[in-house]
């Protein structure tokens, strides 16, 4: 069931046929971005869309008061900052590193062509902007529903199917995000989101250092996520 909330890692560009994978390398512009470095922000005109090499990345909202929701994550594999340039309109939220990052920029003409050229991109695209906005639908469904130690539980559980996309050992998988991201993330405070972590700690669900957190039981996080 927790899968239809899951951050999943699409991994577009290796379904694509190779003469494909050529049109868009030719035109990428590759560059590496720092920890915490905007990407592109509410309000402003694409022109272009990007794609993860590696790294993380989060999209977000800010509401009147300058509190910040994360409502979807990408990590490498997956294109994004096309949706705007498909309905053309201004990017509808804000996307920066959460980690140093490698991002590659297609130029909105290079991009257009390639839609006109590639119905297996044009789909897959599709596709993957379905499979985003489903994902951003349930997670606000779920959120506004729950406490927060219910949200934060459930924000742990996404953040750990989105950490080991690239983890071969599942016992290895670590989150590492920062409290101030997990806690926008989670939609409490920093303060608050601190002492339920402490509970999980002393409940002995979780491990932590310094940002890094392990989930140690599954089973029992699931349950207070009141997600079956």
């Amino acid at each position: 069931m927790i899968s239809k909330f899951i951050f999943n890692n699409q991994y577009l560009f290796d379904e694509l046929p190779e003469s494909d994978k050529d049109l868009l390398i030719r035109v990428m512009k590759t560059k590496n971005y720092r920890k915490n470095e905007a990407i592109f922000t509410d309000g402003t005109k694409p022109n272009g869309i990007y794609y993860l090499n590696e790294g993380k990345i989060k999209k977000y909202k800010v509401d009147n008061d300058g509190r910040e929701q994360i409502i979807y994550i990408y990590s490498s594999g997956e294109f994004f900052g096309y949706s705007a340039i498909l309905s053309q309109e201004s990017y509808g939220d804000t996307t920066s590193t959460l980690e140093n990052s490698v991002i590659s920029f297609i130029s909105k003409d290079s991009f257009l062509e390639i839609i006109d050229q590639s119905p297996v991109f044009s789909r897959l695209l599709l596709k993957s902007l379905s499979h985003e906005f489903s994902v951003m639908a349930n997670l606000i469904a779920v959120l506004s529903h729950r406490t927060v130690r219910e949200r934060a539980a459930l924000s742990l559980l996404i953040l750990h199917d989105k950490y080991k996309s690239n983890n071969f050992q599942e016992e290895e998988v670590l989150i590492s995000l920062s409290r101030v991201d997990l806690a926008n993330m989670v939609g409490t405070a920093r303060e608050t989101l601190a002492r339920i972590l402490n509970d999980f700690k002393q409940e002995k669900l979780i491990r932590s250092e310094g940002r890094k957190i392990q989930i140690l039981n599954f089973k029992q996080l699931i349950h207070i996520a009141n997600f079956y």
